[in-house]
C-alpha cells in the first residue's frame, strides 16, 4: 500500500533538495579549473548591477590589449571583458544574454580574429569550449549555450554538470582562492585585464591596399548574422574590432568581406591594423608572441587609440571618476601602474640583453 506524504514531508523533503541543489553547485563553481578566465567571469558576476557601460566579447587577443583600468581614469568609462581563449564565435550572442542579466552596456565591442578560423580547427580543443560554458552560472543560457557549441548530444552531459569533469579537485575545497567562489562572484583586481611582460618580435605586414574579399566559413557567418540579428531586434548597440596582428593576405579579405556585412547592419567596423602610424605599434617591441598578442607596452598603445575612438564614435552619460562608488576601479588603476611599470622595466630588460634575437619575418 502506497503512503503519501504528508505536507510537512514534502516541505522537509523540498527544502533538502534546495540545501542540496545548492551545495552541489557551489562545490561545482569551487572546483572549476582556477586562471585568468575563471577570474574574469567571477569578476564580472561581482560587479554591481548596471555599473558597466561596455563587455567586450572575443578570444585571447582582447584581455591582454585593453587595459579597462586605464580606461576608466582617462574617461570614466567602465570597459569589461568576457573574453577567453579561442573564443567560438558562435558564443557571442550567448555571453550578450548573459550580461544582459545583471548589466545594461551602452555598447557591446566584438573582437573579430576568431570569424576568420573554420570551426573545425577551433573544435579540435573542446577546453576552449569549456572555458565559456564551464565558466558560466548555471542557467538557462549556459544550457542554450552548450547545445549550440557542442554538437554530440552524446557529450552534453558532462558540460551541464561539469562536476563530473572536475571532481577530482576536490583539494581546492581548501584553498581560499577558490572557496571564495562558491557564488561564482569575486572581483576582479585587474578588471579582466592582464599584464604581459614577454617580448616576441616581428615586422608589419602592410595590406591595407588589399581591397578584395574572401567568404568566411558558412559556420561562422551564421554565427554572425545572428548575433546580429539579435542585436538589431533588442536595440543594442555594437562595435566590431580587429585588434593589431601580424596580418596576412587571407585575413584582410576575409575581414573586408565581414566589414561589408556589419555595415548592412548600420553598425562600425574598426580594424585597427589599418591605422598602425595612429596607434604607434611597434612589432618589435609591442607584442609578446611574434604578432599574435600585445604586451602591456602595447597595451597601453591600443587602449589609447581605443579611448579616442569611444568617446568620439559614442556617447557615454556618465562619468564614472565622480562616483565614489566606484572606488574599485580607481584601486584597479593604481594596481595596473604598479604591474605596468615592473612589466616595462622587464621588457627592456629583456630587449638589452645580449641574446637578444632578431624579429621573425613573415615570407
Amino acid at each position: 500500500m502506497i503512503k503519501i506524504m504528508s505536507k510537512k514531508q514534502i516541505l522537509k523533503a523540498a527544502v533538502f533538495a534546495v540545501i542540496f541543489i545548492f551545495l552541489i553547485r557551489s562545490v561545482t563553481y569551487v572546483l572549476r579549473t582556477n586562471g585568468d578566465v575563471k577570474d574574469r567571469f567571477t569578476g564580472f558576476y561581482a560587479e554591481p548591477d548596471n555599473t558597466i557601460d561596455a563587455v567586450v566579447i572575443g578570444s585571447s587577443p582582447v584581455y591582454p590589449a585593453i587595459v579597462t583600468p586605464k580606461i576608466y581614469e582617462d574617461t570614466g568609462i567602465t570597459v569589461y571583458p568576457l573574453s577567453s581563449n579561442m573564443q567560438r564565435p558562435v558564443a557571442g550572442m550567448y555571453l550578450v544574454k548573459e550580461a544582459e542579466k545583471t548589466q545594461s552596456p551602452k555598447l557591446y565591442i566584438f573582437e573579430m580574429r576568431m570569424y576568420t578560423a573554420n570551426d573545425e580547427d577551433i573544435i579540435g580543443n573542446m577546453a576552449h569550449t569549456r572555458e565559456v560554458t564551464d565558466n558560466m552560472k548555471y542557467s538557462m543560457n549556459r544550457i542554450d549555450t552548450i547545445n549550440a557549441m557542442v554538437d554530440d548530444k552524446s557529450e552534453r552531459l558532462t558540460y551541464y554538470f561539469d562536476i563530473f569533469k572536475y571532481h577530482s579537485n576536490w583539494k581546492t575545497l581548501f584553498m581560499w582562492s577558490q572557496l571564495r567562489d562558491f557564488n561564482y562572484e569575486y572581483p576582479d583586481d585587474l578588471k579582466g585585464y592582464v599584464v604581459y611582460d614577454q617580448v616576441g618580435p616581428t615586422q608589419p605586414v602592410d595590406t591595407t591596399d588589399i581591397t578584395g574579399k574572401r567568404p568566411i566559413q558558412d559556420k561562422q557567418e551564421k554565427a554572425l548574422r545572428d548575433l546580429l540579428d539579435y542585436l538589431s531586434a533588442n536595440d543594442l548597440q555594437g562595435l566590431f574590432i580587429v585588434l593589431p596582428e601580424l596580418m596576412t593576405e587571407d585575413s584582410q579579405k576575409k575581414y573586408n568581406y565581414m566589414e561589408a556585412i556589419i555595415e548592412s547592419y548600420g553598425y562600425n567596423f574598426l580594424n585597427m591594423n589599418e591605422y598602425y602610424d595612429e596607434i604607434g605599434i611597434d612589432y618589435e617591441t609591442d607584442f609578446r608572441d611574434y604578432g599574435n598578442h600585445t604586451n602591456a607596452l602595447g597595451a597601453v598603445k591600443v587602449t589609447d587609440y581605443l579611448e579616442e575612438y569611444l568617446v568620439t564614435n559614442y556617447q557615454f552619460i556618465d562619468d564614472h571618476r565622480l562616483d565614489s562608488s566606484f572606488s574599485s576601479w580607481e584601486d584597479a588603476y593604481k594596481l595596473w601602474q604598479e604591474e605596468y611599470a615592473k612589466a616595462t622595466e622587464t621588457i627592456k630588460q629583456t630587449i638589452a640583453d645580449e641574446n637578444w634575437y632578431e624579429p621573425e619575418v613573415e615570407e
